[in-house]
């Protein structure tokens, strides 16, 4: 058996939908920053903030320290600070992974005959295939490269939010009350029945997100949304690879 050379590292990650890199650094990554520095056996730690708006701190060990041990201290200083972090990154929650960023595998994904969109594989690998690869043991993560996420964007007008004394956090929360989780809802009446989405924004009903506080309501142009059932959102480069480590 050889001794274990390489440092252990601990992986903590943040999404702030929407935000920049420059936001995204002052009201997440210093934070977790502040909180992570100084742990029990760290040797250094790095960061990173994009305008994707995810954060990235990686805090690295000496060699040979408990890689169990320092996730749970690194976990702990995390919960600490929760608190300051605003409402939007606590609702999707951060990760903590432990983690060796050495590639161990590497294979492609594709279709011979083009029968499957690079969407559908992105989506296919996201559900099937990662959580599995996850469970193998010694794997520490899975990454997904030119990883396709479904989102909507939405473009404010503002001279239209400033005729109706509105703000671009209007229309936030105006989406966000619009947008919500509910139970699915089954009808039945003998053999027949009817199973609603749990969730829909559809272009139909876009005209409810205008809050209820405009001044003018002569002319109401509802921002374009999509339903359910047809993609949102732009979408990045098409998978090509998905590498373990």
């Amino acid at each position: 058996m050889y001794p274990t050379l390489t440092p252990p590292q601990v992986v903590v990650t943040a999404i702030y939908v929407g935000a920049n890199s420059d936001t995204v650094e002052k009201a997440v990554t210093i934070p977790l920053e502040e909180a992570i520095n100084g742990v029990e056996g760290m040797r250094y730690i790095n960061s990173s903030s994009t305008n994707s708006g995810i954060s990235t701190i990686t805090a690295t060990f000496k060699t040979g320290y408990d890689l169990d041990i320092a996730a749970v201290d690194v976990q702990n200083r995390v919960a600490s600070v929760t608190g300051r972090l605003p409402a939007a990154v606590n609702a999707t929650g951060v990760t903590i992974t432990k983690a060796n960023f050495n590639f161990v595998f590497g294979a492609g994904f594709y279709t011979e005959d083009g029968r499957y969109s690079p969407e559908f594989i992105s989506n296919y690998l996201d559900v099937y295939v990662k959580d599995a690869l996850k469970r193998v043991p010694g794997v520490g993560d899975v990454m997904i490269f030119g990883e396709r996420k479904y989102a909507m964007r939405v473009w404010l007008n503002p001279e239209r939010l400033a005729a109706r004394s509105l703000t671009a956090t209007d229309v936030v929360n105006a989406l966000v009350e619009q947008n919500v989780e509910i139970p699915q809802v089954s009808l039945d009446s003998r053999h027949r029945t009817q199973n609603r989405p749990s969730s829909c924004l559809c272009a139909s009903s876009a005209a409810s997100l205008v809050p209820p506080n405009s001044t003018t309501s002569s002319s109401r142009t509802p921002p374009t949304a999509w339903c359910c059932s047809k993609t949102w959102g732009t979408l990045k480069s098409a998978p090509r690879t998905i590498a373990l480590r």
